[in-house]
């Protein structure tokens, strides 16, 4: 069992966006042939980080079809040892940003670094699709091209690692308005209380459901955790 950092859903001025490639879905069968990450410190990209990675392996002619990255080009790339060390170093203890992280980049991630350094990977993270989910739930799909489509952001060179990284830190930045909108929209003085999901760390959100109002977990489907609302007499 991973022992990763935990889920946030918190608007953050500094923390680090990463994203990877990889020969396929499966962490245990497939391996990761692209590191990227940009450092963000109030709000601003200051520091890069980008690196192929030599998997040591044919790569399948699905993932090239997707990320456009070829044998020829990870040639001459290091290995993953020497590439998940520089990420590592790169990101320190920062909070660490990313689209679908939660069930894909930090498997990935977390796996690399347990097997060829021994350290777990316990950065705190945001995972944008749930906060993408939560803030624009009036869109049919959340996928980082269509949030990028909406706030009308460039999308030229997606699922490249750094040009997906660039392209979600614009985004985070901009659910993160919504964000602070939605709070200074609640009550109790423009502080609305955020209920943290007990089963995977997520917010929950209140929801009407056939019986009323209730608390549900932004992580649904894939948690399905709830918690009824007290009513007061």
């Amino acid at each position: 069992m991973r022992n990763k950092g935990k889920r946030l859903g918190s608007y953050l001025k500094d923390y680090v966006v990463f994203d990877l490639e990889t020969t396929g879905i499966n962490p245990q069968m497939d391996d990761i042939i692209e590191i990227s990450a940009v450092k963000v410190c109030g709000h601003k990209i200051t520091e890069e980080f980008s690196t192929l990675v030599n998997p040591g392996r044919h790569i399948p002619v699905g993932a090239t079809a997707v990320n456009g990255i070829t044998d020829d080009m990870v040639l001459g790339a290091p290995g993953i040892k020497t590439a998940i060390a520089g990420f590592l170093k790169f990101i320190g203890d920062d909070v660490l940003v990313g689209h679908n992280i939660h069930t894909f980049d930090m498997n990935f991630a977390y796996d690399a670094m347990w097997e060829t350094l021994g350290r777990e990977l316990q950065n705190d993270y945001v995972d944008t699709l749930f906060m993408a989910r939560r803030c624009l739930p009036q869109l049919s799909h959340h996928k980082l091209t269509d949030l990028a489509e909406y706030f009308q952001i460039d999308t030229k060179g997606a699922h490249r690692a750094l040009n997906d990284c660039i392209m979600n830190q614009k985004c985070y930045e901009e659910m993160g308005k919504i964000l602070e909108k939605k709070k200074k929209e609640g009550g109790n003085d423009g502080e609305e209380a955020e209920l943290t999901c007990p089963v995977c760390g997520g917010i929950l959100i209140k929801r009407k459901g056939k019986y009323g109002y209730f608390y549900g977990c932004e992580g649904f489907p894939e948690c399905r955790f709830t918690q009824n609302i007290p009513v007061c007499k």
